[in-house]
């Protein structure tokens, strides 16, 4: 990656984070983060982070934010879109956080292909307690912001990801790194920014089996 410039696939927390870091610490030039949101661009998709949250960690990270809406059916051209461009300005590869989930990563690998994207992932095949354990010793500071309920009880929402929680999760049969959709976070800081993302936790909601916690900027 040393002296090549990159896209940043951005969803707010810790995977997309630590894939960036990698990418950076390999010597990669961040020119755009990308991030997909649901079609009317208030909320990026899984993690419902709000607009000014995820531009937030833009800003601090000294990275254009790119976006783009679409509902499910929609997102591969959504996506087409957004690399396409990329490529237009000079930006040939992009950066994922997908770790080891093989259906996923051959759908990035080959939609990139298509617009003439090399889809990167940091973070393939290592085991996922590694890399999370590294998120922490590396001093990231991320909070559990969406819970699927069918998948783990809806009192870890707004739990400080740390290696004790990752412990608690294990022993009850989780996996602590939310790779099948159990959990999603946002990172408020750590060594890719150049100073915390300010949010304050204003409450949380229920819809469709997912908790989800409120998360504002505090302005």
């Amino acid at each position: 990656m040393k002296g090549i410039p990159f896209v940043a696939s951005w969803s707010g927390g810790k995977d997309s984070a630590m894939a960036y870091y990698r990418a950076i610490k390999a010597g990669g030039i961040p020119e755009r983060l990308w991030t997909m949101f649901e079609e009317d661009e208030e909320r990026s998709k899984s993690h419902a982070l709000p607009f000014e949250v995820i531009e937030a960690q833009a800003e601090r990270l000294g990275v254009p934010l790119m976006i783009r809406g679409a509902n499910w059916k929609g997102y591969e051209k959504q996506f087409l879109d957004a690399m396409t461009e990329c490529v237009e300005a000079g930006i040939n590869h992009g950066v994922f956080g997908d770790i080891d989930l093989e259906d996923h990563l051959e759908w990035v690998r080959n939609t990139c292909a298509k617009v003439g994207m090399e889809a990167v992932h940091p973070l393939w095949m290592e085991p996922r307690r590694k890399i999370l354990e590294e998120l922490i010793v590396a001093r990231f500071e991320a909070y559990i912001v969406v819970v699927n309920t069918k998948m783990m009880p809806a009192r870890y929402i707004g739990s400080k990801y740390t290696l004790e929680l990752m412990d608690e999760l294990e022993a009850q049969g989780i996996d602590s790194c939310g790779e099948s959709g159990e959990f999603h976070t946002v990172v408020l800081d750590g060594p890719i920014f150049k100073e915390r993302v300010p949010v304050v936790f204003s409450g949380q909601h229920e819809r469709d089996g997912y908790v989800f916690l409120d998360v504002e900027l505090d302005k």
